[in-house]
């Protein structure tokens, strides 16, 4: 049965570094509107997430009341809805196909200038990569105990496994 879990820890680890997933813009539906305050803006969620190429962000919102603008750095930067790359209405899915910046507005006037606005950074190939193989940097203390990191992705023994913040699991093989 151990044998059983740590093959289903290690699977789930893998998976969720390869899979590409489908991200609801803000964490809801309606997130897409002027945010309330600074804290409630829907970049301080994009900096809570991990955007992987092959991602999608989904946007849930009445398209008769707003649009979403994909545009370039200087567009978002003085709200310039006059050419953007991309328009969108209604509920919309945007897949990221490469790595780097995305800058999305809304294209109802005055909109942007109050905050309707969204940056997603795409991470690339190779900080991707980091992610699932680089070791701990120190060891951790575990419930009293020195773990100490593995020495590569080929040594899970006694490592902890920790994926977009949140603790998988812990690794005993």
């Amino acid at each position: 049965m151990a044998g059983f879990s740590r093959a289903l820890v290690l699977l789930c680890f893998f998976f969720s570094f390869s899979e590409a997933r489908d991200h609801l813009v803000g964490g809801k539906a309606d997130a897409w509107k002027i945010p309330s305050s600074e804290s409630d803006s829907l970049n301080q969620w994009a900096e809570k997430s991990r955007f992987l190429i092959g991602d999608s962000l989904v946007w849930k919102h009445d398209g008769n009341k707003d649009s979403v603008l994909q545009v370039t750095k200087k567009d978002y930067v003085t709200c310039n809805n006059s050419s953007p790359i991309e328009a969108y209405n209604g509920n919309t899915k945007v897949k990221l196909e490469r790595p780097g910046p995305f800058y999305f507005i809304s294209g109802v006037e005055g909109h942007c200038e109050n905050g309707q606005k969204l940056i997603v950074v795409v991470m690339s190939e190779k900080h991707r990569r980091f992610m699932t193989i680089s070791p701990a940097p120190s060891p951790v203390e575990f419930e009293g105990t020195a773990i100490a990191p593995a020495s590569g992705a080929a040594s899970l023994k006694g490592s902890l496994m920790v994926a977009s913040g949140v603790l998988i699991g812990v690794v005993w093989m």
